[in-house]
């Protein structure tokens, strides 16, 4: 379990983030496929959430009841959530390697039962919140408190399915489920503000019932204050809208959204790991 602290070494925050986007880079490298940049940018969230004491969790007992779950909804950001999970303590570092292979139980988008830690399987956009208010409010019948964390894309965010949801969390005021956005402003095909724009944003989700706060989504120090913030809600579901960059931390993936879906090459994964290790 997570033990809680009163205070959080952001600096070794920051060490374990580069070393989650190093991982994140071998992955999809030696796998040749992948999504690499969507990755990237939640890296700060999956680290505020497992080690700034905000998710409660065993790592030795991966279905303890009262453990908070966290749900990634964006499952193509997979090899993030493998990496934090991993070390986490949930599993050996090496089957990280076996990515997207044959048999492997670390697959392209997150599939629950392969591995532990994983509470969902994802991967068919827009289903991750109506799964999260599925456990809050079974946990409610069985008289458990434990939290309930997902984290979205902002292009699943086009989806109806999400906005259902949404409105029904509010009805029931499922104040145990925190919805977290990975703002990066692109998706597969293109910016967000082209293919279906989301603003206005933050008043769409406060129009449907939501207690709503934006924060730098690489700002560890603001997202550990930020999501402390969420669990003091009371009587309405919260929504954490994280402002990140596609691709964070690699300079030429950062300006090229096409990388959503497809590996580096060897030679540009060189480069990429130049620029992490500085």
């Amino acid at each position: 379990m997570a033990e809680p602290s009163t205070e959080i070494d952001l600096h070794a925050l920051q060490e374990r983030a580069r070393g989650f986007r190093l991982d994140i880079l071998e992955m999809t490298t030696r796998a040749g496929s992948g999504h690499p940049s969507s990755s990237w940018s939640c890296v700060e969230i999956l680290t505020a959430l497992f080690f700034a004491d905000i998710l409660r969790y065993r790592a030795d007992d991966p279905w303890w009841p009262e453990r908070d779950r966290f749900i990634l909804s964006k499952g193509h950001a997979a090899p993030a959530l493998y990496a934090v999970l991993a070390a986490a303590g949930y599993f050996e570092r090496d089957l990280l390697w076996t990515l997207r292979q044959v048999g492997s139980p670390v697959q392209g988008h997150p599939i629950q039962g392969l591995l532990p830690g994983v509470e969902a399987t994802t991967g068919s956009l827009g289903q991750g919140l109506s799964l999260g208010l599925g456990h809050v409010l079974g946990g409610r019948l069985k008289g458990l408190d434990y939290r309930v964390y997902v984290l979205l894309g902002d292009g699943e965010c086009e989806a109806g399915q999400i906005w259902e949801s949404a409105m029904a969390a509010a009805h029931f005021k499922a104040d145990r489920l925190h919805a977290i956005v990975d703002y990066n402003k692109y998706q597969e095909t293109g910016p967000i503000s082209r293919e279906m724009a989301l603003e206005p944003f933050v008043e769409k989700w406060r129009g449907f019932g939501w207690h709503v706060l934006e924060a730098d989504g690489h700002d560890l120090g603001a997202l550990i204050a930020a999501l402390r913030s969420l669990q003091s809600v009371s009587g309405q579901p919260s929504v954490l809208i994280a402002h990140t960059v596609k691709g964070k931390g690699v300079s030429f993936v950062e300006a090229d959204f096409t990388f959503h879906g497809r590996a580096l090459s060897p030679e540009q994964a060189a480069r990429a790991r130049e620029e992490l290790m500085r």
